[in-house]
């Protein structure tokens, strides 16, 4: 008797979204593992990445990240601490810039080459039509979540 498929047993999507969230990084923490990075704090791939494609502004980024300014900046003491990126203060009008190190590169690097292997896996299993819809129904969901008014309820574990 053959194992039901994934899309057998959860019929709403969000339980799809919840069972597949942990494709990507589950994929990316081997990568870094295996290139020595287990000290890379969640989320600093995200801002590795972010950093080495040069996108977005500090506030920007720190709504992508979905932390507080608060807790960017102590993601960036410690991806400054364990040697991933520097932090340079410009003494003229006191703007702060970040910069990847050689460390700070190759992590970037083994994180995309983790993600790599997961959109390669989906290019392999989806035809081209289902992976348009695919990642036409993820922009759609995006959309949506702009749409919504005020800021979300940050629901974690009691600290």
């Amino acid at each position: 008797m053959s194992t039901p498929s994934i899309a057998d047993a959860y019929f709403s999507i969000p339980e799809l979204m919840r069972v597949a969230r942990g494709s990507y990084k589950r994929a990316v923490d081997e990568r870094l593992a295996a290139g020595g990075f287990e000290d890379l704090p969640n989320p600093g791939g995200f801002l590795l990445a972010y950093l080495a494609n040069d996108e977005e502004s500090i506030p920007e980024r720190v709504e992508g990240l979905g932390i507080t300014k608060r807790e960017f900046s102590q993601l960036v003491d410690i991806l400054v601490l364990r040697g991933y990126i520097t932090r340079v203060i410009d003494p003229k009008d006191r703007t702060v810039s970040f910069a990847l190190t050689e460390r700070g590169r190759a992590a970037q690097e083994a994180s995309a080459e983790g993600a790599r292997y997961v959109d390669e896996e989906l290019e392999r299993r989806l035809s081209e039509a289902e992976l348009a819809g695919l990642r036409r129904g993820l922009a759609v969901l995006g959309e949506i979540k702009r749409s919504l008014p005020g800021p979300a309820i940050r629901r974690g574990l009691p600290r």
